[in-house]
């Protein structure tokens, strides 16, 4: 299989080349370079995402037909390998990548036409509300419950993990509407509001001081019937679907090898055995990469991806928490402290050592997460055996 770009795709990699050097200010750089968590702060999101409509290539992974660029994979690819090499900020993907589809692909017209430029011009900010104590990768235990009345729906439960839902105006979550059948069939998708009454957000802080995740609780929250996705019982084919776009809806290789040269290039020479960690985590990330690659020429000549695509967010995860405890051991002291202040960038307070120091034990600290969410490591190891050895 040759992995050389053609003419054409060079040619495109330039053209995306070209407009990040005009569009990155140094104020999205930087804003990008200091987040701590997995998606851009509000500000520098809003920003950048406006930047990207503009140019068309906001919703770059979606078809022509449902307004996108109508990019290859292998475009797609050149995209978010160039964006990472720039240090562009990563944009929260709970309304671009993964509603976004569910809403063009089992939307009604009317859905479509109400919600997807709403998304598009970023008035409307989306959380998922899938998992519940309890009920995290087991989702068909989900017991949060939707009871019809008429034209509408009140939903009472109890969400959580729910990333950056105290910015987000909208949720779409999976609720209960029949206890009586099996429990996959009981399952429904909708859309809600977060401002209606009956909405309540908590923040979870975690262990880096970071606030990104909540719980929401909703007590009697009315969601029109306007607001289901598909028909009543079909929640758990639509959340089949959307877990396939977060678990594949991109590449990993991209961010985990610009993320590890600037590292090399913040934390100064590295010697003996912080240089061998940092060269193999080099080889596992290009390795990962050779094997995304690989993963999207088959989809672009029309096979189905070979069993090891599997394996990209396990790998990735290692990778990704491996990055992070090498920045920690590199920075010496200054990889140790916790500033209080978010966002880092912000400015105003002194540190230890450059920049990106300062933002080391957070990033170590929430990188534990990445062998959870997604699907946590167990799971993913669990799908691999079942699909791709068969057992």
């Amino acid at each position: 299989m040759d992995l050389s770009l053609t003419p054409e795709q060079t040619a495109f990699r330039d053209e995306v080349r070209a407009f990040l050097v005009e569009a990155l200010t140094p104020r999205l750089r930087r804003g990008a370079a200091l987040t701590s968590v997995v998606f851009a702060e509000p500000d520098i999101a809003r920003e950048w995402q406006a930047v990207l409509e503009a140019k068309g290539w906001l919703v770059y992974h979606w078809p022509a037909t449902a307004g996108g660029p109508g990019w290859t994979p292998v475009q797609r690819w050149i995209f978010e390998k160039e964006c990472a090499e720039a240090g562009a900020p990563v944009l929260p993907g709970m309304g671009l990548k993964l509603v976004g589809p569910v809403l063009y692909t089992f939307g009604t017209d009317s859905q479509k036409s109400h919600y997807l430029p709403r998304l598009r011009s970023g008035e409307h900010i989306w959380a998922q509300g899938f998992s519940e104590p309890g009920s995290g990768s087991d989702l068909a235990s989900l017991r949060t419950r939707a009871v019809r009345h008429g034209d509408h729906y009140l939903v009472t439960g109890h969400k959580i993990w729910t990333t950056q839902a105290q910015f987000a105006n909208r949720m779409f979550a999976l609720v209960r509407t029949d206890p009586d059948v099996k429990p996959q069939q009981g399952i429904s998708f909708l859309l809600i509001d977060l401002a209606a009454p009956g909405v309540t957000v908590k923040p979870i802080i975690s262990a880096s001081g970071d606030h990104e995740l909540n719980e929401v609780f909703l007590d009697e929250v009315k969601v029109p019937l306007a607001d289901r996705i598909g028909e009543e019982g079909q929640g758990w084919t639509i959340a089949k679907f959307l877990l396939e776009n977060e678990r594949g809806g991109g590449c990993f290789a991209p961010q985990l090898i610009a993320d590890l040269r600037r590292l090399r290039e913040s934390a100064g020479e590295m010697r003996g055995e912080l240089a061998q960690r940092a060269l193999r985590l080099e080889l596992e990330a290009e390795a990962l990469e050779m094997t995304e690659l690989r993963t999207l020429l088959e989809i672009e000549s029309g096979m189905a991806p070979d069993p090891r695509s599997l394996t990209a967010k396990l790998i990735a995860s290692e990778i990704r928490q491996g990055i992070e405890r090498l920045a920690v051991d590199a920075f010496g002291l200054g990889g140790l402290q916790l500033p209080v202040a978010r966002p880092f960038y912000a400015g105003g307070a002194e540190g230890i050592g450059p920049d990106e120091a300062r933002v080391a034990g957070a990033r170590y600290l929430n990188a534990r997460a990445w062998s959870i969410f997604g699907g946590t490591s167990e799971i993913q190891l669990t799908i691999i055996a079942k699909a791709a050895l068969g057992l």
